[in-house]
């Protein structure tokens, strides 16, 4: 009698407390089935915005819905206001696939990989920033992915800019008003750990109105190297992203500020003394976004 009696007051609080946990799980299963019901409902809400959107442009083939000065502010902005236990990298990673899906929706492209390098790290890369749906395309050689981008419609090249020197001056592919001209710099978030972190150069044909012009980046040819010549951009703040020699002397990728403009770049070189200068922009891009 005792001993049942003991022990009942300890069975039922473990039947209470079990009861208790078990109704809170359910509860928290619903808010999150809740949840995931409220995404996929405005995911689709958005497609249908975007289907007015077409209608109201009257095409679906335009090749021109790129706007990568929106994405780069939508991804800053994702960034400041980002926090909790769910990884930056996958909230970038979802928005970056929403952007690019729905870009492919209003006007459908491919991305054009220069693989170079080697292909995982670009393949990577590339399903990061624009997901499985848009068709990826690989080739040997920047020039190829400029030639394949100059031939499509409206698609995308992808490639490394992160070489000081070049046995090709593939930015010299990009000169010309109709050639394709560099976009964006990936990735927009610049962080050391980042699981897509390959610095990546963007190419399309030109964009009419959507440019964004934070940095832009200028192929110039010169007779000759002069020693103060990085010290003569660097005064304007210019900075030597790509060299090579070329026949009659030496091409040059410079990067400078937009708000300084390509201008700036001639006159350095003119004042460095390095013979005849052949200058032309060659595209823009955001400023990197470091994650503090």
């Amino acid at each position: 009698m005792s001993a049942s009696t003991a022990s009942t007051p300890a069975a039922s609080l473990s039947a209470t407390t079990g009861k208790t946990s078990a109704a809170r799980l359910a509860e928290l299963r619903g808010e999150i089935d809740r949840i995931d019901a409220e995404m996929h409902r405005l995911l689709i809400e958005r497609s249908e915005i975007v289907d007015a959107l077409i209608a109201t442009k009257g095409t679906q083939s335009s090749g021109q819905a790129f706007r990568p000065g929106r994405e780069a502010d939508m991804m800053r902005r994702l960034a400041e206001r980002h926090h909790g236990i769910l990884p930056l990298d996958t909230a970038e990673n979802i928005w970056r696939v929403i952007i690019s899906t729905f870009t492919y929706v209003q006007a459908p492209f491919s991305v054009h990989a220069d693989v170079s390098s080697g292909d995982a790290p670009i393949r990577d890369s590339a399903r990061f920033h624009f997901g499985f749906t848009v068709p990826y395309v690989p080739h040997a050689g920047a020039e190829a992915v400029i030639s394949a981008v100059a031939r499509s419609v409206g698609d995308l090249g992808i490639f490394r800019p992160d070489q000081k020197t070049a046995v090709h001056p593939w930015w010299e592919a990009l000169r010309g008003r109709d050639a394709p001209k560099i976009i964006a710099r990936l990735p927009f978030i610049e962080r050391p750990d980042h699981p897509a972190g390959t610095p990546l150069f963007v190419v399309s044909k030109p964009l009419e109105d959507a440019a964004v012009r934070e940095i832009v980046l200028v192929a110039a040819k010169v007779e000759r190297w002069r020693e103060d010549i990085q010290e003569t951009l660097a005064a304007v703040g210019a900075e030597i992203t790509g060299s090579a020699g070329v026949e009659g002397g030496l091409s040059l990728l410079v990067a400078v500020a937009g708000e300084t403009g390509p201008d700036a770049v001639s006159n350095a070189l003119a004042q460095a003394r390095v013979g005849r200068v052949e200058a032309a922009e060659v595209g823009s891009h955001a400023r990197r976004f470091l994650l503090p």
